[in-house]
């Protein structure tokens, strides 16, 4: 099994609750309650994308098939971290 990494932006809605796109694999919309919930959902639309793109034997996504690719690997991400504000100081 492979691990790849996105790219997803996330946004909140008006409505309340947050989506997330991803300009690495486009179809990727996922919408959540917390910026947590919709990061796992995100990543549970991307892996049935990309498995889809797999099963019908549809070529998958340049930068998608760049990663998968890739020898070596060096991962940088960037993860959320609450903090309460009032509880810091500043």
């Amino acid at each position: 099994m492979s691990e790849i990494f996105l790219t997803i932006q996330i946004e909140p809605l008006d409505e309340g609750g947050y989506l997330a796109t991803s300009v690495d694999l486009q179809g990727l919309i996922a919408q959540g309650r917390t910026v947590a919930e919709t990061m796992e959902i995100a990543q549970d639309v991307a892996r049935r994308l990309i498995e889809s793109y797999i099963e019908h034997d549809d070529p998958l996504p340049a930068k998608i098939q760049a990663m998968l690719n890739q020898t070596q690997r060096k991962i940088t991400a960037k993860i959320p971290v609450g903090i309460a504000l009032e509880s810091v100081a500043v």
